[in-house]
């Protein structure tokens, strides 16, 4: 009888283990690795992530978070990159200079996250579920300079912690809030 309680525990504990794990992972946090250089210098290639996909269910993303999303071209794809505007705003981008416009309200963004800056300008006034997103390496970054903006649909994520490289463990990694 011993050997057919044990069988019969660990089958149990299987079930409750998948019932935990498997809602965990499709509702709550996901793990992300990055690939390709269009956050660098705030993201490596093999960065390991977990991705936060509660809270946006709960309160809309913000300007200056990190967010993983579906790429607008290719739904099988994945993309991190930044939340510049909001919807509602208009996003002017010219000469490595970001500028928000919404109400007759002017913000310059500080942008002090950038890997690396680039010739490509863009104007782009968003709908009222449109986000503006951009990679921190601009000169290798393909994001909402080139396909326009981002629709809240797509939007899976925020970074919620980088577990590795292990030097650079942290919670909410690369999320800027601006002032």
């Amino acid at each position: 009888m011993e050997k057919k309680d044990t069988w019969w525990d660990a089958l149990r504990f299987a079930i409750i283990l998948l019932a935990i794990i498997i809602p965990f992972r499709m509702f709550i946090a996901q793990p992300f690795i990055v690939h390709g250089a269009s956050m660098d210098e705030t993201f490596h290639q093999s960065d390991y992530l977990i991705v936060d996909e509660l809270s946006y269910l709960l309160r809309d993303p913000v300007r200056g978070e990190v967010i993983i999303f579906k790429n607008p071209m290719n739904e099988k794809q994945y993309f991190i990159k930044r939340i510049i505007g909001l919807p509602g705003e208009t996003v002017t981008v010219r000469d490595n200079k970001v500028t928000i416009s919404k109400g007759g309200a002017i913000i310059n963004l500080e942008q002090p996250y950038i890997g690396s800056e680039s010739t490509r300008n863009a104007y782009k006034k968003l709908g009222t579920d449109e986000y503006f997103v951009m990679g921190d390496n601009r000169a290798v970054s393909w994001d909402s300079r080139y396909w326009g903006a981002l629709t809240r649909d797509k939007i899976r994520g925020r970074a919620f912690l980088r577990l590795f490289p292990f030097t650079q463990i942290g919670y909410l990694p690369g999320y800027y809030q601006y002032k």
